[in-house]
């Protein structure tokens, strides 16, 4: 096999990974589905308040068979402004069987969405009226059954509610928007060996001799939002821990109790130092975890009570590739930060999404120094929001009005974007001033409502600088700076120019970003720095220095969020890649390293890769290895495989897994016979599914039918065979994610899918795929639904268009996903596998470099 360099993008499946974006793990994020026709919809605000709600009670019977509840959920409530004939309460299909009111009500009626009480005379204000529902339920949103009988592990039945956004009417009536508070209770009856978890104290426990089942009370005795109430009730083991005084409970499969307390090491240390930067003790009884198999999500931030995806849990062989650390300090964060003060509408909910974010790297920072901080906001900008502004021209605003659904805030803006704001204010005030800041708005908003004006006020009071400019940039409108830096030195004068451009600003979009920022020199030993402030969309700088510079840096301190590029000679690169003390600096400095094909620079690289002291630096010299894609830089990584940091020994495979080449395949196939981390496996899984070899696709095949924690590697290797589009392989295929469904994580199974379509279309004869992913389309759980739908769009099987279709016409992720599956599906024929993709790359490659050396052959015989 000749050497032959690729581009093949690795796709691990990795699990809150340290070297991995925080997002597809955190709270809602990624869950926003592209709203395209957003700007038809108008604005939307918080509804007005006729009532105040004071106090909630459910009382709540799953029926663990049947997947249904019997319910009676008693609301108090007192009418605020006028009195009140009419009282309408959000409520989905549930079906009311009496309802007792301490005022006498004329009727009531359901409309399927809402529940409609109108009292016979209207309730003077400031009255508290207490309505008794007795209802029964099957929910499809909101409270959601896993059980032996749907195909989950025995011994492991369990129940978990979800209110974020708008499923909470679902399975109890309420008024469900984010700027109405109550106090609420929770009594959950189930067989006696079960478990309930609820928001606040635990108030008692009482088994009915008649029916046998425990009734479990909870009372959440400080106010929280609708959609903050939780109820995880069912077969859990239990870890505890106590932490300034704050009762800490880790609750999870009782498969995973060996695993669960590597999920669970940090949580304490979290709160101590949460408590101490935010300046304000936690405000609640107690705060409990619980681990849901095949959650919709990565975490929810219920008070108190907070729910996490399974695969959260991870095993030792994963060394430290996987991490607990930053969901659990993101959700954390939110106690004070969504549930002590909560936005008033989904418009603000970056005050809820950008304060977890932050203080998620906060803790990072504290726990690993400063570079491990920067090292999360630099994976924040150029994974995520500046290729959303810069490359997509996404120009929404982080306040933003005009959204079609909820859930379409949760994006970037709400989480990383939300986070730099926070970093930018941070690093312009001082920390001091900030966290007094941050002190005073929670404290004068506590249990209460917030809009983002309320923190400009109270990082103003403290300050004493308006803040109104900057919130106006980067709040209120969208977008990002896009700056390119130029620097030439003068030797007559010794003065270094630096020049900032920066792009145009998109008008009633964008605004012209002006901010200070540092400018850096290295002359020798010396450092020289000068603050300066950028106002204009070009900018000269000049600055006196003894000598010619060896590096020069904007922003070295990394304190705006801007793209910069900034060209530098590989000379002044490869110093920079050398500078102790900047992080950020040899970030960067790899990464623009990773565009020269020269030996020094692959040498350059490959020095860092085995002795940086920062893992994300070794990381970025690894791709950049592999951006390059030379034979040198192939055998740099070869040799840089030996690293005590399984994450960079991850990259490195990943990396290798970019190359076509008997020296890469061989590597590989070793990978998969000796490693034992499974994450890195899946790295060598994916990398061997371009290779035509007979040997790679058993390999491939074994890995499908293997045992791991999780089927990490099941997951990885059907992953691979659907890039590796194999026809033969369809059937194998099918058969084992049929038959292991239940053995996989659904939000891995679902996103394997879409390969499973694409192995499809390679078949004269699709049905055995499609009759697969149709049946998908009845999963309880949505992410294998949607996989399903971008499956049959990938099928390109015309008789899966009545199927998509009738989706499409739906509402919600379902409907949008099949209408994009549609065009997928009435769109060109069908793709060429990944691995004749990489080899037309090559040819490509390879005729450009013949043009280039016989255009130097021709200057060298005219010379």
């Amino acid at each position: 096999m000749r050497s032959v360099v690729t581009r093949c993008a690795l796709v691990v499946a990795l699990v809150l990974a340290a070297s991995y974006g925080f997002a597809e793990h955190v709270c809602r994020y990624c869950q926003a589905d592209a709203a395209a026709e957003a700007a038809k919809h108008g604005p939307h605000y918080a509804p007005d308040r006729v009532v105040d709600v004071k106090h909630i009670e459910i009382d709540v019977t799953p029926d663990f068979a049947a997947k249904t509840i019997h319910a009676t959920t008693t609301l108090e409530f007192a009418p605020i402004a006028k009195p009140a004939r009419l009282v309408t309460l959000n409520a989905v299909g549930l079906r009311v069987e009496k309802i007792d009111a301490s005022r006498k009500l004329a009727e009531h009626s359901s409309t399927g969405e809402h529940l409609k009480l109108l009292f016979e005379e209207p309730i003077p204000v400031g009255e508290t009226v207490k309505v008794a529902i007795t209802y029964t339920a099957e929910p499809k949103k909101g409270l959601y059954f896993r059980t032996e009988d749907m195909g989950y592990p025995k011994g492991e039945d369990h129940i978990w509610t979800q209110g974020e956004t708008h499923e909470a009417p679902h399975w109890f009536p309420c008024f469900d928007y984010p700027n109405e508070r109550s106090t609420t209770e929770v009594i959950c009856r189930v067989p006696e060996e079960m478990t309930a978890l609820s928001n606040g104290k635990l108030i008692d426990e009482t088994v009915d001799e008649a029916t046998g089942l425990k009734a479990v009370h909870w009372r959440q005795g400080k106010p929280h939002v609708n959609y903050l109430v939780c109820l995880c009730a069912g077969h859990f083991a239990k870890l505890e821990k106590e932490a300034s005084g704050v009762r800490l409970g880790f609750y999870t499969q009782p498969s995973f109790i060996d695993e669960a307390p590597n999920s669970f090491q940090d949580t304490a240390a979290i709160l101590e130092f949460f408590q101490e930067e935010i300046g304000v003790p936690y405000p609640w009884d107690k705060y409990d975890q619980v681990t849901i198999l095949d959650y919709n999500w990565g975490g929810m931030e219920n008070t108190t009570l907070t729910t996490l995806t399974h695969e959260t849990v991870y095993s030792d062989a994963t060394e430290n590739v996987r991490s607990s650390q930053g969901l659990d300090a993101h959700e954390f964060a939110h106690q004070w930060f969504g549930d002590y003060v909560t936005c008033k509408d989904w418009s603000h909910i970056w005050l809820n999404e950008g304060f977890a974010t932050y203080y998620t790297h906060l803790y990072a920072g504290h726990k690993d120094g400063r570079d491990a901080l920067l090292y999360g906001l630099w994976r924040d900008a150029t994974g995520s929001v500046l290729p959303a502004i810069i490359k997509n021209g996404d120009t929404k605003p982080i306040v933003y009005r005009n959204y079609a659904e909820a859930f379409d805030q949760f994006d970037y803006r709400a989480y990383p974007k939300g986070s730099w704001v926070l970093h930018m204010l941070r690093s312009r005030l001082g920390e001091d001033l900030y966290r007094e800041a941050i002190k005073k708005y929670l404290e004068r908003h506590a249990l209460s409502s917030v809009v983002t004006d309320d923190l400009r006020q109270a990082l103003e009071e403290v300050s004493g600088q308006p803040l109104d400019a900057f919130f106006d940039q980067w709040v209120y409108h969208g977008g990002a700076p896009k700056l390119e830096v130029s620097h030439d030195w003068k030797p007559e004068e010794k003065l270094l120019r630096v020049t900032v451009k920066q792009g145009e600003p998109i008008e009633g979009k964008t605004m012209l970003f002006t901010f200070p920022v540092m400018l850096r020199a290295h002359v020798g030993d010396e450092v020289v720095d000068h603050e300066v402030e950028i106002t204009k969309t070009e900018q000269d700088f000049y600055f006196k220095l003894d000598a010619q510079p060896d590096v020069v840096r904007f922003d070295p301190q990394f304190t705006v969020l801007a793209e910069v590029k900034h060209e530098k000679s590989e000379e002044m690169l490869e110093k920079q890649l050398q500078l102790a003390d900047d992080m950020i600096g040899r970030l960067l400095a790899a990464e623009a390293l990773g565009e020269k094909d020269s030996k020094a620079a692959t040498k350059a690289l490959a020095a860092a890769l085995g002795e940086d002291k920062f893992y994300g630096v070794r990381i970025a010299a690894s791709k950049a290895l592999g951006e390059q894609g030379t034979d040198d830089a192939l055998d740099a990584l070869l040799a840089g495989r030996e690293q005590s940091d399984a994450r960079i020994r991850l990259q490195v495979v990943e990396d290798i897994g970019k190359f076509f080449d008997t020296k890469a395949y061989e590597v590989l196939n070793a990978v998969v016979a000796n490693e034992k981390n499974p994450d890195i496996v899946a790295a060598a899984l994916s990398g061997l599914a371009k290779y035509p070899e007979a040997a790679a696709g058993e390999a491939i095949a074994k890995a499908l039918d293997s045992e791991s924690f999780q089927n990490q590697l099941a997951i990885a290797a059907a992953r691979a065979l659907g890039k590796r589009r194999d026809p033969a392989l369809a059937e194998s295929l099918v058969k084992a994610l049929r038959d292991r469904r239940f053995e996989l994580p659904g939000r891995r199974y679902g996103e394997v899918l879409v390969g499973v379509g694409r192995v499809g279309r390679e078949l004269e004869d699709k049905t055995i795929v499609r009759e697969f992913l149709a049946e998908l389309l009845q999963d309880p759980v949505i992410a294998v639904r949607l996989g399903a739908i971008e499956g049959l769009g990938e099928l390109g099987d015309k008789r899966a268009k009545p199927l998509l279709g009738d989706l499409a016409a739906t509402s919600g992720k379902e409907a949008t996903t099949a209408k994009k599956a549609l065009q997928r599906l009435n769109a060109a024929p069908s793709d060429p596998p990944e691995a004749v993709e990489d080899l037309r790359e090559q040819l490509d490659k390879l005729r450009d470099e013949q043009k280039e050396l016989k255009k130097q052959v021709e200057q060298l015989q005219a010379t």
